[in-house]
């Protein structure tokens, strides 16, 4: 349970900080948020086309729930409300393909996967350039790390699928190398004598 109250916390912190930059996103940010949210989707039904308990997946609905949500304030902001309908479409036309064969499922978690863990090192490769964390918040990125190793042990209990596990084991590992680079790049006050 807490780690669906963290994931909640978290998303929270992230709508707010997108509700500040919704006004100048770009086409590539906005892709880029969509398939964030498709990340959550595909993960969820997995959960869902394996009877998992629900508890394994209970904050997905919540997170996906706020992310359209995002995802409609900056198409409304933007006036772009008409590509409303083909982001639906897209979406529960993807969800009804996730299910349609095992293979498809298994197939898309595991681009998920590679897609998390990219989006993971994009971030390491723009703190280890700019040598500088400014505003990323090593708090959120630990809270992230301690979900996905609560998120590694309710696996083992409940389910045991490897799939999910792989996916919680790179997550974590990739979020500790982030916090750390975050807490070592953090700049530091200067004194004044």
């Amino acid at each position: 349970m807490s780690t669906a109250l963290l994931c909640v916390c978290i998303k929270l912190i992230c709508v707010y900080v997108f509700l500040h930059i919704f006004l100048h996103i770009c086409p590539t940010q906005f892709f880029l948020f969509f398939l964030f949210v498709c990340r959550f989707i595909v993960f969820m039904s997995y959960q869902m086309y394996y009877d998992y308990p629900p508890l394994t997946y209970l904050e997905y609905p919540i997170l996906i729930a706020q992310d359209v949500i995002v995802l409609l304030l900056i198409l409304h902001y933007n006036r772009n409300m008409k590509h409303s309908l083909i982001y639906a479409a897209l979406f529960v036309g993807g969800w009804q393909l996730l299910t349609a064969q095992k293979w498809v499922i298994d197939l898309a978690m595991s681009l998920c996967t590679v897609i998390s863990a990219g989006s993971k090192l994009a971030q390491l490769q723009c703190l280890w350039r700019s040598k500088d964390s400014g505003q990323v918040s090593a708090l959120t990125w630990a809270l992230a790390t301690y979900t996905c190793l609560a998120r590694i042990f309710t696996t083992v209990i409940t389910t045991g699928d490897t799939q999910v596990l792989i996916r919680f084991v790179v997550m974590s590992i990739l979020n500790m190398w982030v916090t750390v680079t975050v807490v070592y790049y953090k700049p530091h006050a200067v004194k004044q004598d």
